[in-house]
């Protein structure tokens, strides 16, 4: 199939590029390197350089002899995505570009203004090129765990059967984000099913946990070619800071009371779940969800497997609690539903100590270049 990515230099961007590559799909990539940027703003930068998408495309195409086409610039903007599609026409699309990171949207004014119109534009301008250039294509959409927020019912994969006053119906879950963020999230599955309706899209909204990981299939042997390992408070995920704090003797930041319970995943199954997602699509008319999550863990849960870590690794690692700088629920009932991207057949990659040992070795050999003033912001939601 002919496959666009959006946002195909992100963290998981470029990997789902390579993955979908190595099983044969045309491939092509756009990015207008966003997170790149903001991150140099807030001196918040990866803990390794990064190719960009010119070498990265050369470094993949000489290792595994796959060309990926990429295009530099900014999908807010009509014309660059009218001539992409044009020219491309992709069957299926893989959305990741939006500014991706909850802390960030909620900075300040400016940092949450352009989280608004990054976010919502970029869906508005997939959906209107699909419709103008391949109605056709089928658009997989990274949606986020977070927009369901925390209820006090178990949380079904999507979609919700009611009934009241005698009568049924089925309806979108209901969603309560816990950021600006993941309320552009949950905007975006409303555009989408709001054009799956009236315009018959075939569309796959993927509810997606907090990811964490470096290693994949297709960069083992070759660190060139791993993902942005952010860190920091602003874009690193909970399990990747959570390891670098452990090699820096930084202890662990621990919010509140820890019980802050979500859905997690490894890398490589983010990379599968989007590609069993693309190669079993919907019908015309449908919206999908899936629940993208192999296993939960609290807070709590987290910073004591990677203090069980460091410690077997020969390192002092503390855990601090701080006050919490978020308005969220630090303790709370959490049961999502998972099952169907098992059903389609992904078989999970869990979180066991050779894996957890593996990302603390690789962060080892970097510990020179961590940053320890980006590690902790102390970002108020308030």
């Amino acid at each position: 199939m002919r496959i666009l990515i959006l946002g195909g230099d992100g963290y998981l961007g470029w990997p789902t590029a390579m993955h979908l590559s190595a099983r044969g799909h045309e491939v092509a990539v756009a990015d207008n390197y966003l997170r790149r940027r903001l991150s140099r703003e807030q001196d918040v930068e990866a803990l390794f350089p990064v190719p960009n998408l010119a070498q990265r495309a050369k470094l993949w195409q000489a290792r595994a002899g796959h060309e990926i086409k990429h295009y530099v610039g900014d999908l807010c903007e009509w014309d660059f995505v009218a001539q992409m599609f044009s020219e491309f026409r992709p069957e299926a699309i893989v959305h990741y570009a939006e500014q991706p990171s909850a802390p960030y949207s909620m900075l300040d004014r400016r940092a949450a203004t352009l989280t608004l119109h990054n976010n919502l534009g970029v869906t508005a301008n997939c959906i209107f090129a699909v419709r103008e250039f391949c109605p056709d294509a089928h658009i997989v959409k990274l949606g986020t765990m977070g927009e369901y927020g925390t209820p006090n019912i178990d949380i079904e994969e999507g979609w919700l059967e009611i009934e009241h006053k005698g009568r049924k119906d089925k309806f979108l879950f209901p969603r309560q984000a816990g950021s600006l963020y993941h309320t552009t999230k949950i905007q975006d599955t409303d555009l989408l099913w709001f054009y799956v309706r009236v315009w018959g899209l075939r569309v796959t909204d993927l509810m997606q946990g907090p990811v964490y990981g470096l290693w994949t299939e297709e960069n083992q042997g070759d660190e060139q070619l791993f993902p942005f390992f952010n860190y920091d408070e602003i874009f690193g995920t909970v399990v990747n800071r959570f390891i670098v704090q452990a090699v820096a003797g930084y202890p662990l930041t621990v919010y509140g009371k820890g019980g802050q319970t979500r859905g997690y995943l490894n890398i490589m199954d983010t990379l599968n779940c989007i590609r069993l997602s693309i190669e079993n699509p919907p019908k015309a008319h449908e919206l999908r969800v899936f629940n993208q999550f192999t296993e939960t863990f609290s807070v709590n849960e987290l910073a004591e497997r990677v203090h069980d870590c460091g410690k077997r690794n020969g390192l002092e690692v503390k855990i601090e609690s701080k006050p919490n700088p978020r308005k969220e629920l630090e303790e709370h009932y959490y049961n999502p539903a998972h099952t169907g991207l098992l059903e389609l057949g992904l078989e999970p990659h869990f979180m066991t100590e050779d894996v957890l040992d593996q990302l603390l070795a690789t962060v080892l050999r970097y510990r020179e270049n961590i940053n320890r003033d980006a590690i902790f912001r102390g970002i108020k939601w308030n």
